[in-house]
C-alpha cells in the first residue's frame, strides 16, 4: 500500500475524464459569451422606462459580463476599459470609462436564485462552513517585518451536496463567530432552495455549530441535524430535546456509524467549493472599501455557481445564449 492509500484509503476513480475534459474546454467559451449584444436595446428600454434623471447607457447584462471578467480573469477596472476597447474591433460596442464600470459593477444586484439549477421537488442535504479571504495581497514578510495586519473578510456558505452549488452566501467581518451565522445561513438556503422547487431535509456542520439555539432552529424548520457533537456534550435536554436525542444517538452509535448514517463525510463538498473558488479567483480581494470587499467576495461564489450552471445547461444566468 502506498503512502496516499495508507492515509486516505482506497479510492476508485469513476470519473469520465473525456467528458470532464470537454467540460473544462467548454468553460473557456464563457469568457467571450457576448449574448448581451442581442438584447442590448431591449434591456436598456426596460431599465430606462420611467427613470428620472440621466438614462442608462449600458445594460446590466453587459456590466455583469465585465464584472465576471474582473473577478474570474483578475483584470482591474482600468484594464477593463481597455479590454472593452479591444472588443470594439470585433463587435460594435459602447465603451464605458473605468469609473463607470467600477460604480456599476458594485451596484449590481445579482440574485443567487438565478445562478442555481432547478431542484424539481428534490430533498436537499446541505453543508455549512466558513473561510477567510485576505483583504490585501501583501506578502508574509511585510506583515512580519512591519507588524501590518490587514485582517480578513469571512464568507459563510451553504453548499448543496448533490449539485455542489452555493445555496446561501453571507459575508461578514472576521470577528463574527461561525455559530452565530448558522441560523441566518440555513434560513437563507431554505428560501433559495424552495424558490427552485426543492426543500432542505438535512444540514451538516462541524462541532462549532453544536449549540442549543442551532438545534432549535432546525427543529422549528423540521430539518434533520447532521451536526458533529462535542466530546463533552451533556445528555440533559435544557430546553432542546432535539439536541438531547442527537447526543444520545451519537454516543450509542459512535462516530463512524453516526458519520455513515448521516453521510457526514460528504461535508467535504463545501470545502471543495472554497478550494475551487480560491483557485479560480484568488485568495484576496482587490477592493479597498469594506462594502465593496463584501460585494466582491459574494460575486466570486455567485460566478462560480454560474460556471456550474453553464456546465449543466449551457446557459449563463445573466445573458441570452
Amino acid at each position: 500500500m502506498n503512502t496516499r492509500e495508507k492515509r486516505w484509503g482506497h479510492h476508485e476513480d469513476k470519473r469520465d475524464w473525456r467528458e470532464y475534459n470537454e467540460t473544462l474546454v467548454k468553460r473557456g467559451e464563457m469568457y467571450l459569451s457576448l449574448g448581451f449584444l442581442e438584447s442590448w436595446v431591449k434591456d436598456l428600454d426596460t431599465m430606462n422606462a420611467g427613470k428620472v434623471g440621466a438614462l442608462y447607457q449600458y445594460p446590466d447584462p453587459f456590466i455583469t459580463f465585465l464584472g465576471f471578467t474582473h473577478i474570474m480573469l483578475g483584470i482591474d477596472y482600468r484594464g477593463l476599459e481597455g479590454f472593452t476597447h479591444g472588443l470594439t474591433r470585433l463587435v460594435p460596442l459602447a465603451v464605458p470609462d473605468y469609473s463607470t464600470i467600477c460604480r456599476r459593477v458594485n451596484a449590481l444586484k445579482l440574485m443567487i436564485t438565478e445562478t442555481l439549477l432547478d431542484h424539481e421537488g428534490e430533498d436537499m442535504v446541505i453543508s455549512l462552513d466558513s473561510s477567510g479571504v485576505k483583504v490585501s495581497n501583501r506578502g508574509e514578510w511585510m506583515r512580519k517585518k512591519w507588524k501590518v495586519r490587514r485582517g480578513w473578510v469571512k464568507v459563510h456558505i451553504a453548499v448543496d451536496e448533490g449539485k455542489k452549488q452555493c445555496v446561501a452566501i453571507m459575508v461578514t467581518d472576521e470577528a463574527v463567530g461561525d455559530q452565530n451565522m448558522f441560523s441566518p445561513v440555513v434560513k437563507e438556503a431554505d428560501r433559495n432552495i424552495c424558490a427552485k422547487d426543492g426543500r432542505v431535509v438535512q444540514v451538516n456542520a462541524d462541532g462549532i455549530h453544536d449549540t442549543r439555539d442551532n438545534f432549535d432552529t432546525l427543529d422549528g424548520m423540521g430539518i434533520t441535524p447532521g451536526i458533529k457533537i462535542r466530546e463533552n456534550a451533556s445528555t440533559r435536554s435544557r430546553g432542546c430535546p432535539l439536541r438531547r436525542r442527537h447526543v444520545c444517538e451519537y454516543r450509542e452509535l459512535g462516530y463512524e456509524e453516526w458519520r455513515d448514517k448521516y453521510r457526514y463525510g460528504y461535508r467535504w463538498r463545501v470545502e471543495g467549493n472554497f478550494s475551487a473558488v480560491k483557485r479560480l479567483t484568488g485568495e484576496h480581494v482587490s477592493a479597498t472599501k469594506k462594502t465593496s470587499m463584501y460585494k466582491e467576495v459574494a460575486m466570486k461564489f455567485l460566478f462560480y455557481n454560474s460556471i456550474i450552471k453553464y456546465d449543466t445547461t449551457g446557459e449563463l444566468p445573466w445573458m441570452k445564449t
